[in-house]
């Protein structure tokens, strides 16, 4: 497969978009307002078309593909079940919290490298 430094471009910030909609995904659980804000079957629709992007795209690579399935189904299932329940407990929280401290580093890495990437462009 013969990628242009566009096509990296855009893969790079489809990562992006997916770590961001994750993120307010999880906010939602903690954060009355957060979940207020933004309406959810938009975020939901988002997110959705996203991943299913990013899914054609990783086709190429199965191991990174499983990596990423598996990373928004536990961030997917964690949020449900924050959700469904309507309250968060300590145990939960502090798997919220971590699973955003792995989504915000991510975000701010690829967010450089996009950014190079397009001042080279």
């Amino acid at each position: 497969m013969d990628t242009s430094a566009k096509d990296q471009t855009d893969i790079a910030a489809a990562f992006v978009r997916l770590y961001v909609f994750l993120t307010q995904y999880l906010d939602r659980c903690c954060d009355e307002a957060a979940r207020k804000s933004y309406p959810d079957t938009e975020l939901q629709m988002h997110l959705d078309q996203t991943r299913q992007q990013l899914m054609e795209i990783l086709s190429v690579n199965p191991v990174v593909k499983r990596k990423l399935a598996d990373e928004c189904d536990r961030i997917l299932t964690l949020g449900a079940s924050c959700l469904q329940s309507g309250g968060v407990d300590t145990k939960t929280r502090e798997a919220i919290q971590a699973e955003r401290v792995v989504l915000k580093n991510k975000t701010i890495v690829l967010s450089d490298l996009v950014a190079v990437f397009r001042a080279l462009a």
